[in-house]
Parts: structure tokens; C-alpha cells; sequence
């Protein structure tokens, strides 16, 4: 492992893992082998590991972090460094999570204990729906 510094050993890893584990959890894979093997594992305990990008990382980091360190505690964290390195590298190039504030009851409020309120749909005004059907918009 010499012919390759620390540092060039973890960038190759981080990338080895990511395109893996996005192989096996969101693509068909060269003659659509990968997409029946998915379907062939079934809703079982494998099944849902390969629906799973973060949970997958983690199995496939595991073996990927013996090409960087073989000690066994620098294993450990390497191992965990490249799933959450994966799963980073995932998120650029996916749509943003957004997360929204959660509302505060009102002091006298009633509250059916749901965690989010339903918002109220505001009426349609009379005649908003006239040309419906009529494949005419005004």
C-alpha cells in the first residue's frame, strides 16, 4: 500500500464506494443485471438495504476502508468517514432537502396531537371552473 499516500488511498475509496453503492442502489446496471437482481432479493431484509443509498454505504465502505488502513481503530473511523463521505457526494446531486420550521400551538389552541397541522384549502370562487373540460382557457 505504499505506492499510494494516505490521502490518495481515501479520495479512491470515497469514490470506489459512492459509485457502488449508486450502482447497486439506483441503477439497472449493464443489461438491466443489477435492476432483477434488486427485484430478486424481494421487501426482505436485502431488499430494503438496496433501497437504502446511506444504509448501503455502510456494508459496501466497510471492505473499501481495508485499501486505506488496516489498523484497527484508524479502520473504524476510516469506515465511517467513507460512508458519510459517499453519502455526501450523494446529496450534490440530488434536489435539497428543505426543512421547514414546525408551527407552535397558540395558547388555547386545541390540538388533535399531530405532529403537523393540515393547511386549509381555500375555497374556489364561483365560476373559477367555467371553461373546465371545454379545453379553452382564458
Amino acid at each position: 500500500m505504499n505506492e499510494f499516500g494516505f490521502w490518495t488511498r481515501f479520495v479512491l475509496a470515497v469514490l470506489a464506494t459512492w459509485r457502488v453503492t449508486h450502482l447497486l442502489a439506483s441503477e439497472d446496471g449493464p443489461a438491466d443485471l443489477i435492476v432483477r437482481f434488486r427485484a430478486s432479493l424481494g421487501r426482505g431484509l436485502a431488499g430494503s438495504l438496496m433501497d437504502c443509498f446511506n444504509c448501503l454505504s455502510l456494508w459496501i465502505a466497510a471492505p473499501a476502508a481495508l485499501f486505506v488502513s488496516q489498523q484497527p481503530l484508524a479502520w473504524l473511523f476510516t469506515w465511517l468517514a467513507l460512508s458519510g463521505a459517499a453519502c455526501l457526494l450523494e446529496r450534490v446531486g440530488s434536489d435539497p432537502v428543505i426543512i421547514h420550521s414546525a408551527t407552535r400551538a397558540v395558547e388555547g389552541d386545541v390540538s388533535d396531537g399531530m405532529l403537523r397541522s393540515e393547511e386549509s384549502v381555500a375555497p374556489e370562487p364561483p365560476g373559477a371552473n367555467q371553461n373546465a373540460g371545454t379545453g379553452r382557457f382564458s
